[in-house]
């Protein structure tokens, strides 16, 4: 069997090049999946589970044939969609997990984040979370008129950075740091971690202070293709799929 991992797919209505390449996975490789894992970040910007557009009715419709079918997907929030609650969980059928969460992976022990917590030399972010994902912040923001939200969302779409390559001076603030990387190894206990947020997808391996190694999976994002990581009993693979952006 196999077990399917995805991170920041920035999905909105401005790209619908990636919602089209989203729907074509669900039903073409997850569907025939053990299981799915989303980690964050799957909108660009999600401002409420009383999002009655027809982008989101889009979305959440392909979720719930999913999880109809019998494939069960698992989300942990991103830092772009954290909003994201109960309402949500049962129209999809998706089940939102704590951040960070282990699971039981083919006999491995994996420690599976969003990843915005381990770039803690981007100060000022980490900063900005612990306000932004205050339970009394976050009432506060879905407690403005929908109308308003959606007016908020729409303007963040208009100067989010994300709907295109991040610079390399972008992507070096918001990397993973090292010790982070190493302490939340030591700390859950683990030696496989799986994660998103740092736009660089790769197969990285830590030495552990007690000398034991460590592998650390980095999913990509969507902007310029699909990114994907397949997990079966036997092996990991991080596979790209191109979109057909070209008006983009």
């Amino acid at each position: 069997m196999t077990t399917w991992f995805i991170s920041d797919l920035h999905l909105s209505p401005a790209r619908p090049d990636m919602t089209a390449l989203f729907q074509r996975f669900l039903q073409e490789q997850a569907s025939h999946s053990e299981a799915l894992y989303i980690l964050g970040d799957l909108f660009d910007a999600w401002i409420g589970d009383d999002d009655t557009s027809d982008f989101a009715a889009t979305v959440q419709a392909a979720l719930r044939q999913l999880t109809n079918s019998g494939v069960p997907v698992y989300f942990i929030a991103g830092n772009r969609d954290f909003l994201i609650g109960r309402r949500f969980s049962e129209t999809t059928g998706v089940q939102v997990l704590p951040e960070p969460s282990i699971i039981n992976l083919y006999g491995q022990q994996t420690l599976i984040l969003h990843g915005d917590t381990l770039c803690t030399e981007d100060v000022s972010y980490q900063r900005f979370r612990k306000v932004i994902r205050h339970r009394w912040i976050q009432k506060f923001l879905l407690a403005l008129p929908l109308k308003l939200r959606m007016r908020i969302a729409a303007k963040l779409r208009a100067s989010s950075k994300t709907q295109k390559p991040l610079s390399e001076a972008q992507l070096h603030i918001m990397d993973a740091n090292e010790h982070a990387v190493r302490e939340a190894f030591v700390n859950y206990d683990v030696q496989r971690m799986i994660h998103g947020h740092t736009h660089r997808p790769k197969v990285h391996h830590h030495r552990l202070p007690n000398g034991e190694m460590a592998e650390r999976i980095v999913l990509g994002d969507w902007y310029t293709q699909g990114s994907f990581l397949k997990v079966t009993a036997v092996e990991s693979q991080l596979i790209t799929t191109p979109l057909n952006n070209d008006n983009y």
